[in-house]
């Protein structure tokens, strides 16, 4: 969906008067001269925010009167790039957007102004700005540290007589039939969403190879398949366990339908991240919930990490003007820096800052679990941005035909690697 901040953009300021100017209108009044407030466009991909964001941009303007800034907010499934792409091909960009970093990074890199030099760099953890560091030089301000995996409502577990989270895909069919032997569905699956099977769920088998980024060069080079691959054969069996035990009609199923049916209730387990969590707050305030990670094997150790990373990063378009990129690097600064913009972050936003300067107080749920994982060192890695651009646009619909039955586990795989060797040579 889109929000729109939508402000008056030229607002009258000066009285001169007649002897000064020799001007009066038809009515008599005395003359007005308008004057130009510096106006920024900025593009929000994250729907789970988008009135919190649009409050904080009310408090900056409240400091900063020169300035007008317009949000567009598209996300929840969107296609945010493709509309990125047809409005720099029309010269009419954003001043501030988002980029993943990586191979999105260099594919981006002709509108991407360097940030180097700004203050915030000295504060952001330095694992942080790897997405978007190219040539020695940093081109995106990292937005926040998220991580994904189940999430689930403690109170119907304790119903079900289930007293610890499942660590293997054996202790989590076993969950799931005590959930279903209570008339409780145990997943909330939104598999209309591409991007939660072909990025989301398909990244927990390239995290658990025993070196992802020496995985992703060998698919590439041929020295990798992903057919007979463990982890891939293991992500496949619990995204089976998923479709068995969840939500009916799972491919109809959107984002915001599933993660309210969660809200509410209905449902006892959902593949989410913690950037839901202001929607939970907002649909049923104080859920008592929590984090377990996604286990693809019967393996309990190597099952017991989280993926956490960088889901974005702020950058500034290059081609915009010599102004509205003073000011806009004024914004992002005052957001991780200011005391009013540290304490939206936190507490309004919701996010686990990407910061050393930035502290959170008091963790929401999903946070706490997050930042205690992140400490326990047991942390998946993000890869989603590694691979081939636009290689991922494929996986999400060749999985969704799996789950419709259109092709068994190898032919899935066998798909992948058409995909991969497509977008590999391009």
């Amino acid at each position: 969906m889109v929000n729109k901040v939508t402000k008056i953009m030229l607002t009258a300021v000066m009285v001169i008067s007649l002897a000064a100017c020799g001007e009066r209108n038809e009515e008599g009044q005395t003359g007005q001269q308008k004057v130009h407030k510096i106006v920024l466009s900025v593009l929000n991909p994250k729907v789970e925010i988008a009135s919190q964001f649009e409050r904080l941009v009310k408090e900056y303007e409240r400091e900063h009167p020169e300035v007008d800034i317009h949000i567009r907010t598209v996300g929840g499934g969107a296609d945010d790039r493709s509309m990125l792409m047809t409005q720099f091909a029309a010269g009419k960009g954003p001043d501030i957007y988002t980029n993943g970093g990586y191979e999105e990074a260099r594919l981006w890199k002709d509108y991407l102004e360097d940030l180097s030099d700004q203050p915030w760099v000295r504060h952001a953890y330095k694992h942080a700005l790897e997405p978007m560091e190219m040539d020695g030089k940093i081109y995106g301000m990292p937005m926040n540290v998220e991580g994904y995996g189940f999430i689930y409502n403690k109170d119907l577990l304790a119903k079900a007589g289930i007293k610890e989270t499942p660590r293997t895909l054996t202790e989590l069919k076993d969950v799931s039939e005590k959930l279903k032997a209570m008339n409780i569905t145990p997943f909330s699956i939104g598999y209309a969403e591409k991007w939660l099977l072909g990025v989301f769920m398909l990244n927990i088998a390239f995290a658990h190879q025993d070196n992802p980024d020496a995985f992703i060069k060998g698919l590439t080079d041929g020295t990798q398949k992903f057919k007979g691959n463990e982890p891939f054969i293991g992500m496949l069996r619990l995204l089976d366990l998923t479709v068995q035990y969840g939500s009916k009609n799972s491919l109809t199923i959107d984002y915001n339908a599933a993660v309210t049916g969660f809200a509410k209730g209905k449902t006892a387990m959902i593949l989410q991240g913690n950037w839901v969590q202001p929607m939970l707050d907002k649909i049923s305030p104080n859920m008592n919930i929590g984090f377990f990670p996604m286990p693809i094997s019967d393996d309990a150790a190597k099952n017991d990490a989280l993926a956490i990373g960088i889901p974005n990063n702020w950058v500034v378009n290059k081609k915009t003007t010599a102004v509205k990129k003073t000011e806009a690097k004024k914004f992002l600064n005052w957001m991780v820096s200011s005391e009013q913009g540290k304490r939206f972050m936190t507490e309004q936003l919701k996010f686990v800052p990407a910061f050393s300067n930035i502290e959170i107080k008091n963790p929401d749920p999903l946070a706490a679990d997050m930042i205690k994982y992140i400490k326990e060192g047991k942390t998946l890695s993000w890869n989603w941005f590694k691979y081939p651009a636009g290689v991922s646009d494929e996986f999400g619909p060749a999985m969704q035909a799996y789950i419709n039955k259109q092709m068994n586990r190898d032919e899935l795989l066998q798909e992948f690697q058409k995909s991969w060797n497509r977008y590999s040579e391009k």
